[in-house]
């Protein structure tokens, strides 16, 4: 954050200084918490946040006192020249914390230039190190692929976490794999408990799985120790040290155990909608405002202050037995 940066506060009195910007929509896989198979749906082409009107909300978020950046999707490498937007915001915000969200599979020959721009951090989807579930949670036989992305991203120096939708009955018996990968090598393994969010989500009771009952199938493999100073920091991951390990493991528990009370994120879609909590419906249209000439940054800028003093806790708009989105979480941008 720069020096002479606002402090941008909720209504609640919650810092936000983290903004997830989708860049698109689309992805080349089509995975069964995210969104339907049978009837895949993108939006239009000129819906979508051109990389100019992006960069206006980089430095927008800048100067509101949002210090942290994630690039997120769909699939960000999906985006034709995706890594023009990555050196841009690089050499135009240098002070900003800039991360991608990526499924790896088009990710193989970038991890050395990202860590050449300054990129501080990957956060890789993978739920499975077994192939042919890969094949069946994402549609597609891609694993080779993303394992040898993940091996590049390492080698060059890259901070690693793979984040693994909990799935009973499909990756939890995995669990003790994923430690062991963690005692390994230098990564960060977190679980995230399945959220009913997202048009065509499969979620079910029967497939959920609560971060402490994650925790303790971990626990069988390995000793692990919290992290006290990742539960200081106020991030949604409880992370534990895992004793003889080079790695973490982690659970992420949005049902089972909220972290609503230290949100301090924003989302804008990809087709430049704000949403201020993941969980709610709620949506505010920003891209007619940027690309009206008498209204743009400013005007943007009135619409966050003013959408903040109403971001809910999302625990209290979630129905954990229904799914209450419209929209797709490739959509969204997670």
């Amino acid at each position: 954050m720069t020096d002479n940066a606002a402090v941008l506060r909720d209504g609640r009195g919650r810092t936000v200084s983290y903004l997830r910007l989708s860049v698109t929509d689309r992805c080349n896989l089509s995975c069964m918490y995210c969104r339907p198979r049978e009837r895949l749906t993108f939006i239009p082409h000129p819906n979508i946040l051109r990389y100019e009107e992006l960069l206006d909300l980089v430095s927008l978020a800048r100067d509101m006192g949002i210090d942290k950046v994630r690039l997120t999707g769909g699939e960000p490498f999906a985006r034709r020249d995706v890594m023009v937007l990555v050196e841009s915001i690089r050499r135009r915000f240098p002070e900003m914390d800039l991360r991608l969200t990526t499924n790896a599979t088009l990710l193989a020959g970038k991890p050395a230039i990202l860590a050449d721009l300054g990129v501080t951090a990957l956060n890789i989807s993978l739920d499975t190190l077994d192939a042919a579930k890969y094949e069946r949670i994402t549609g597609f036989d891609r694993l080779d692929t993303v394992r040898r992305a993940l091996d590049e991203s390492l080698a060059a120096g890259l901070r690693v976490k793979i984040n693994a939708v909990a799935l009973r009955g499909i990756n939890t018996d995995e669990i003790a794999d994923f430690v062991r990968l963690a005692q390994d090598a230098p990564l960060d393994i977190r679980f995230i408990e399945f959220m009913p969010v997202g048009d065509g989500n499969q979620w079910r009771p029967e497939n959920y799985i609560a971060a402490s009952d994650v925790l303790a199938l971990a626990g069988q493999v390995a000793e692990l120790v919290p992290d006290e100073q990742t539960h200081l920091s106020g991030g949604p991951a409880k992370m534990y040290r895992i004793v003889g390990g080079r790695g973490r493991f982690g659970v992420i528990s949005p049902l089972s155990e909220h972290f609503c009370d230290s949100c301090n994120r924003l989302r804008i879609t990809s087709d430049g909608k704000l949403r201020t909590c993941l969980f709610s419906d709620r949506e505010y249209r920003l891209r007619p405002l940027l690309r009206n000439k008498k209204l743009g940054l400013e005007k943007v800028r009135q619409v966050i202050v003013k959408a903040l003093q109403f971001k809910p806790l999302g625990y209290a708009v979630l129905n954990p037995g229904a799914v209450p989105e419209a929209r797709n979480m490739s959509a969204i941008g997670g």
